[in-house]
């Protein structure tokens, strides 16, 4: 079996698909390498900006996906995180497959503007405008690294599902063929 990544802008349905592969495939876990980061900003506040750039992060995040692979007894572990540098995407996707275990990196791809459109009515706490207003206009901000990121490297390196004018299931269908059989 495999190490799903999904990468892909943020606001770009990971976190859509990942669920709907993780109820699919069957014993799929779910991996949220955004965890580790939280529990590395818990440990050191205020230090890294971006918790990517803390360098306890990647391998933390590679040798936890090997570990989920391990104890899932080689069932499907699906890990939904946008990774925009080339490095630190190459640090982890190796260390997985350095531990013999095969990882396909799979990338929602979407025009900016309707990437952008995605942004504007994204909710992630229907109880907070304020809260939602600030993760809209974090991703507002990290569009154009996307876009430098998947003309200078992703579009290469990962297995390109274009989601521009596709339905969130025709995403999954589109991806359970990507990935075959597992």
């Amino acid at each position: 079996m495999t190490v799903i990544w999904i990468n892909g802008p943020f606001g770009g349905g990971k976190t859509t698909l990942a669920t709907t592969l993780q109820r699919e495939l069957p014993g799929a876990v779910l991996f949220d390498a955004e965890e580790v980061g939280f529990l590395l900003r818990q440990v050191f506040p205020g230090k890294y900006e971006d918790f990517q750039d803390n360098p306890a992060w990647r391998p933390l995040v590679a040798e936890f996906a090997v570990r989920c692979h391990r104890e899932n007894d080689g069932r499907p572990v699906i890990i939904p995180m946008t990774l925009l540098r080339r490095d630190y995407a190459a640090e982890i996707h190796d260390a997985v497959r350095a531990a013999d275990i095969p990882l396909r990196h799979l990338l929602l791809h979407a025009d900016p503007d309707t990437v952008g459109a995605r942004i504007a009515v994204g909710v992630e706490f229907p109880d907070d405008e304020a809260r939602n207003e600030k993760v809209r206009a974090f991703r507002r901000r990290k569009l154009p690294v996307y876009t430098e990121a998947y003309d200078g490297w992703l579009a290469a390196d990962a297995e390109v599902i274009d989601t521009t004018r596709l339905t969130p299931r025709q995403v999954a269908d589109h991806a359970s063929r990507t990935i075959g059989a597992l």
